[in-house]
């Protein structure tokens, strides 16, 4: 029997072999379902989509407490070379953690472009970061957030189809600020165009995250910042998601014709 969520398993979508590829990535807690949408609006104009699933996610919340940073990193270059198999031109493309995993590994292989959608720049300041790894023995789990389940989407029937664990698993948290220590430090040596997507009604990952994303960039000459508004967290799912699916082709074709 499958150990994972029914609709969470990872997809590929065989394209245009003349056109470049791309490479999804999901974020953290959540699965490539939340990417799948987009992966076949680009299928549909003639992309190969490959969406990789994060170790530890796509299950039950305890497979990821044994997952590392580092391990979410090794699943994008997995991916990355899997892709290499049909295209030599390769896009990055993450929604959240998935953002963020895309723009440090577009500093380690080489791609055409990267899109960033909800991607946070850092943890919100807390104390309690600097003893995740204690606090997680004591305390597993904890709330994502304080409002109602699901108060941060506007469609919510896209919210009640979303594959997610519903608490944050606490070491997970721990790695996930590692990860974007590293990115933070990455940011100088990125040098393709990236376009940064972020809703302005995101309460998950507030919107300055992009602001300092987009001033952190100081070698792309090509970068782009995109707000939209009606939507939550998890554009790619959630009311906007059409005109995030345009921005993201637009930006997809102009490059890749280009590169």
């Amino acid at each position: 029997m499958s150990q994972l969520i029914p609709t969470a398993e990872p997809f590929f979508f065989l394209g245009d072999a003349s056109k470049p590829a791309c490479l999804l990535v999901h974020g953290f807690t959540s699965s490539p379902k939340e990417m799948r949408l987009l992966g076949e609006f680009l299928h549909q104009h003639g992309y190969s989509c490959l969406c990789i699933r994060n170790p530890g996610h796509g299950t039950q919340p305890e497979d990821m407490i044994r997952t590392t940073y580092t391990d979410w990193i090794a699943a994008v270059e997995d991916g990355y070379h899997l892709l290499r198999g049909i295209s030599s031109r390769i896009f990055l493309a993450g929604l959240s953690m998935g953002g963020a995993l895309a723009l440090l590994m577009s500093t380690r292989m080489s791609v055409l472009g990267v899109v960033a959608m909800s991607a946070p720049y850092k943890l919100p300041d807390d104390p309690r970061l600097r003893h995740i790894e204690l606090i997680s023995k004591a305390v597993p789990f904890m709330p994502k957030g304080t409002g109602e389940p699901g108060s941060g989407w506007v469609d919510k029937q896209a919210w009640g189809e979303h594959i997610s664990y519903p608490q944050n698993p606490v070491r997970s948290i721990g790695e996930l600020n590692k990860l974007l220590g590293e990115l933070r430090a990455a940011l100088p040596e990125v040098n393709v165009p990236v376009l940064l997507i972020h809703s302005k009604d995101d309460t998950y990952v507030p919107p300055e995250n992009m602001e300092a994303m987009f001033a952190g960039l100081v070698n792309v000459q090509d970068k782009t910042k995109l707000y939209i508004s009606g939507s939550g967290h998890v554009v790619t799912r959630d009311a906007a998601r059409h005109q995030v699916f345009e921005a993201v082709l637009e930006f997809i074709q102009r490059i890749g014709e280009a590169g």
